[in-house]
């Protein structure tokens, strides 16, 4: 049980290309901990020395405000459930998956009324080209396992995909390439409360960027947001029953954010962040706040979920 005695880890940093992001991401769910009462929270910057510190420290529980490699993919996630410390978000199997591009489509394709945009993976060593004879232009590669849109590249015509192919796979091996579609970005997060699972507010994105990459999700004043998308009532809900029915297709516990792309009243569900943003900028909480749940009550239910994700 954690109380307001209890010695909180919040894991940050990191050593992916996320670490700045989750600095931020750490830094304002320490200070919301403080605030709520939690005095013996401490903010844990994680390096590869992750296991000693978290020995030494005799935490109760960790609270995971990792991105990306090793913070959002499982890693660390095997590690707190050796060192038998209750953590917050997905468990091991769902961070996994969710981090990976093609399995998290695999996964959620044995549903048939979740939404896919078509695709195809590449991996190293193929002939892109080839893999990629029966998708239409305008095509998007991004790395399999990679969070924030790094290494993504809008391609246009066949004489770009190799140099685009070439950028996504210094983050990964395994590269994602789907058609590129036009429509209403929106995002959704789903919460584990003491009623079950729920969702948030559905949040619009308009980037002033053509897509919505990393400047557009982490520079203020880049991306117009819409709270609540300016979607039908039918679509809403359909988007939240969608979320929810990723969530736990996925097994999720906890929270994590589900985007889409709506293009002609199909609602096509792009990926599954299983450690969503906590920055000033970020949507998730933006999208809690719309409901009526302010950051530190977002902090505090996502504490909530510690020990959950069995």
């Amino acid at each position: 049980m954690i109380n307001k005695n209890s010695k909180i880890a919040v894991l940050a940093g990191g050593m992916s290309s996320e670490a700045e992001v989750s600095m931020r991401s750490g830094k304002g769910c320490y200070d919301a901990l403080k605030r709520l009462g939690y005095a013996n929270a401490e903010l844990v910057v994680v390096d590869k020395n992750i296991a000693e510190k978290l020995k030494d420290g005799k935490y109760d529980a960790a609270y995971n405000a990792l991105h990306g490699k090793y913070g959002e993919d499982g890693c660390i996630q095997g590690l707190l459930e050796i060192l038998q410390i209750p953590y917050t978000g997905c468990g091991v199997m769902a961070s996994s998956v969710c981090m990976n591009k093609e399995y998290t489509k695999r996964i959620l394709s044995t549903d048939k009324t979740i939404p896919l945009i078509k695709s195809v993976f590449v991996r190293k060593g193929e002939n892109v080209k080839e893999k990629t004879k029966d998708l239409k232009y305008p095509l998007i590669t991004k790395p399999v396992s990679e969070g924030s849109s790094f290494g993504m590249t809008k391609v246009n015509t066949p004489d770009e995909l190799e140099s685009a192919y070439k950028k996504a796979v210094k983050y990964n091996d395994d590269v994602l390439i789907e058609e590129y579609l036009v429509g209403i970005c929106a995002t959704v997060g789903v919460l584990q409360g003491d009623k079950g699972l729920f969702a948030t507010e559905i949040l619009e994105l308009r980037p002033k960027n053509e897509w919505y990459d990393y400047e557009a999700k982490y520079t203020k004043g880049m991306t117009e947001f819409i709270l609540p998308a300016e979607l039908s009532d039918d679509m809403t809900k359909r988007v939240k029953e969608i979320a929810v029915k990723a969530f736990e297709k996925a097994g999720c516990s906890g929270v994590s954010r589900i985007d889409f792309l709506i293009v002609d009243d199909i609602p096509y569900v792009l990926e599954i962040n299983t450690s969503p943003g906590m920055t000033e900028t970020s949507d998730l909480p933006a999208q809690a706040n719309a409901m009526g749940i302010n950051y530190d009550n977002l902090v505090q239910l996502i504490l909530n979920s510690a020990g959950l994700n069995k």
